[in-house]
């Protein structure tokens, strides 16, 4: 299916220098329009063949603003990447169900951005999803569930995130620890990627608090297990005593969480060729 692109420049300039940003419309959802902000490098052009990341923000499928990734945005787009914020439909505050709209939504960003990686100046075979807590479920769905796709997309247009950067994700959707089985129930394997592992996944790396609520360290040992069972790399770096959402700056009023998470994620993500050189963010 062809989607009109509308699209709108302003200029931003950041700590880590001179970005280009660019909200466009990827899919029209009724009367709604859902919009990408687009965050390119400086010295971006058209015919550049750059990593991408879509990322997904947080909020229980239920609220979060698609600003949420923007300072990692800033930086990864300083390193060369063309970053991609992605606005989804959230479910109705009277909605006891599954994430029907969202996770279609996630498989229509990430198509959009692959259908148009020559205009976007972008390798259709290095995007990665990333995403934090509800936004890092949709980012691990894209690369890892097959189905409940918009039938209004192109679905030769592969919709599957060549890597994985996850920041306390939700993934598991199951009824042993997971979270979100209120709302999916007996319907969890078509939703939860931690029951949807299989050796083509991407690579992923996750990060977690020791304490969060929301997502104990043994359902991420037990995802990672999974994975590297399969023969697919995947990284869990934890951080002693920290809650659900400790990896946003300013969290209890410091960076500290922040800057150490998005420092590993460019080594992960240099690990895989996609960034060059060494991490310009300093930790304070």
């Amino acid at each position: 299916m062809m989607i009109r692109m509308f699209c709108f420049c302003l200029l931003l300039v950041s700590p880590c220098g001179a970005a280009e940003m660019e909200s466009c419309v990827y899919k029209k959802a009724g009367p709604r329009d859902l919009k990408i902000t687009l965050l390119r490098p400086p010295g971006w052009q058209a015919t550049d063949h750059r990593p991408a990341i879509l990322f997904f923000h947080g909020g229980s499928w239920t609220g979060g603003v698609p600003t949420q990734f923007t300072r990692q945005s800033e930086y990864l787009a300083s390193r060369g990447m063309v970053c991609c914020q992605v606005e989804y439909r959230l479910i109705g505050k009277d909605d006891p169900g599954p994430p029907l709209q969202a996770v279609a939504d996630a498989k229509s960003a990430l198509r959009w951005v692959r259908s148009r990686a020559k205009e976007l100046g972008i390798d259709p075979g290095r995007i990665a999803a990333g995403g934090g807590s509800a936004g890092g479920h949709l980012a691990a769905f894209t690369g890892m569930v097959e189905g409940l796709d918009d039938p209004a997309d192109d679905l030769k247009v592969s919709p599957k995130a060549d890597a994985l950067v996850l920041f306390n994700p939700v993934f598991d959707n199951g009824p042993d620890q997971g979270w979100g089985y209120s709302r999916v129930g007996a319907r969890y394997r078509e939703f939860s990627p931690a029951h949807n592992i299989s050796p083509d996944d991407p690579p992923a790396v996750i990060f977690l608090g020791t304490k969060d609520p929301l997502v104990p360290v043994t359902v991420v040992e037990r995802f990672k297990g999974g994975m590297i069972k399969n023969g697919v790399r995947c990284e869990a770096l934890y951080y002693e005593g920290q809650g659900h959402g400790f990896f946003n700056p300013g969290q209890k009023g410091t960076d500290q969480f922040f800057y150490e998470t998005l420092l590993a994620a460019d080594r992960f993500l240099a690990s895989l060729g996609w960034l060059q050189g060494g991490a310009t963010l300093t930790k304070p």
